[in-house]
């Protein structure tokens, strides 16, 4: 028994020293709280270029600014249309940085009963060769129907500071529809020369409005024709999104806007045009415009198209024959040459949405408004930082004589 007894323990001993030994685990790195990499200091790195020395003529704290025109002498004359900012005055003349009424704070006095001895709402003002200023009135606050003898040209007389002529337009040529936007003149057609207009209307047909200054009749060309309006297409993107109308709880939709940019080559031959709503640019013959015998098939055979150059606003030609424009959704302005080239003269983050230009025999003058960030285009918020800005930049070039 006590043989067993003793092999058992024997055994039991055994068993025991052959077992291994358990090795106790290591412990374990705690995952950090946020899984996402730890970024060190940010290096510095490449960002977009700014291309030319660009000049702040004057600011604006009050309503957005379209408009942009410069005297022979240096004066400076601005518009504002009445689009919803509290407008006291719809044209001005820059004094000493500071806008003033023009030609006087009477005229801009909004007159229901009497629209065609007030200025209702300009868009465009406009130096010609004989250094006179035309102010260019839609007669249609907030895009409304243009009130009966609202929409008209008016001169101004620049040493007298004197409206000399006004002249209005007829039903037939001031549609229901028509929004006028901007304007361009030869005066050395007929008697007194002529003026050719953008309708760049975004629910009816678009057009070029032909003036004559002398008998102020109007007729309209290239009525509803494919390169006076908008592109189906066309989606502007500025500051990197869609630029739709967005009103508050509506569906988001396109606004598509007809011919608006207008300039006229020195020799008073060409006329350039381009919808707002596209990137083409387009010429056709002021010839052609100009003679009312010529038919409107005649004249739509003889439009250009020049080809895609960017989507723009306002357009203006030197006497040298290029034409300027503003690129609103790269904040670039650049210049077409003759031979149909392309360079840049500024690009800069500051160029929100640039809209009128100005040819000096010096300067290239242009208003910056940031009209995409007005409220119709986000829900009804209005993400406009004043001030706007009158921009201007040293070029080669010259006003047209």
């Amino acid at each position: 028994m006590k043989t067993v007894l003793v092999l058992l323990l024997l055994a039991s001993s055994l068993s025991f020293a052959q077992k291994p030994k358990t090795a106790k685990p290591k412990p374990t790195k705690q995952a950090p709280a946020n899984p996402e990499y730890q970024l060190a200091e940010q290096p510095t790195v490449s960002t977009e270029r700014i291309f030319g020395d660009l000049e702040i003529v004057a600011t604006f704290d009050g309503p957005m600014p379209t408009g942009v025109t410069v005297s022979h002498t240096g004066r400076i004359f601005v518009n504002f249309p009445r689009w919803g900012d509290k407008v006291d005055y719809t044209v001005a003349e820059v004094v000493d940085g500071k806008t003033v009424p023009y030609p006087n704070a009477e005229v801009n006095k909004t007159e229901k009963k009497k629209p065609q001895d007030a200025l209702v709402s300009v868009q465009s003002v406009v130096i010609d060769p004989q250094d006179r200023l035309w102010i260019l009135d839609t007669g249609s606050p907030m895009f409304q129907r243009p009130q009966p003898g609202g929409a008209k040209l008016i001169a101004v007389d620049l040493n007298t500071n004197q409206i000399f002529k006004t002249i209005t337009f007829p039903r037939d040529v001031v549609l229901s529809t028509t929004y006028l936007n901007d304007v361009r003149f030869d005066l050395r057609r007929g008697k007194a020369g002529m003026a050719f207009i953008t309708d760049s209307s975004s629910n009816g047909p678009n057009a070029i409005i032909v003036v004559d200054l002398d008998s102020g009749q109007s007729w309209r060309r290239l009525n509803d024709h494919p390169a006076t309006k908008a592109d189906p297409r066309f989606q502007p993107f500025v500051e990197g999104e869609p630029m739709l109308l967005r009103l508050p709880k509506q569906k988001p939709k396109k606004q598509l806007f007809g011919a608006d940019g207008i300039a006229i080559s020195p020799d008073g031959r060409t006329l350039y045009f381009c919808p707002l709503s596209s990137r083409d640019l387009f010429s056709v013959s002021v010839d052609d415009l100009a003679d009312q015998q010529v038919t409107e098939n005649e004249v739509s055979s003889a439009v250009r198209d020049l080809q895609e150059k960017g989507a723009s606003d306002g357009m203006e030609t030197d006497q040298e024959g290029r034409l300027y424009y503003g690129d609103y959704e790269n904040d670039s302005i650049r210049r077409r040459s003759l031979d149909g080239s392309y360079e840049l003269i500024a690009h800069d983050p500051r160029i929100q949405w640039p809209d009128t230009l100005s040819v000096t025999d010096s300067y290239l003058y242009f208003t910056a408004n940031q009209l995409h960030r007005q409220p119709n285009f986000h829900d009804g918020k209005d993400l406009r930082q004043k001030p706007y800005v009158l921009f201007r930049i040293k070029i080669d070039g010259h006003r047209i004589k």
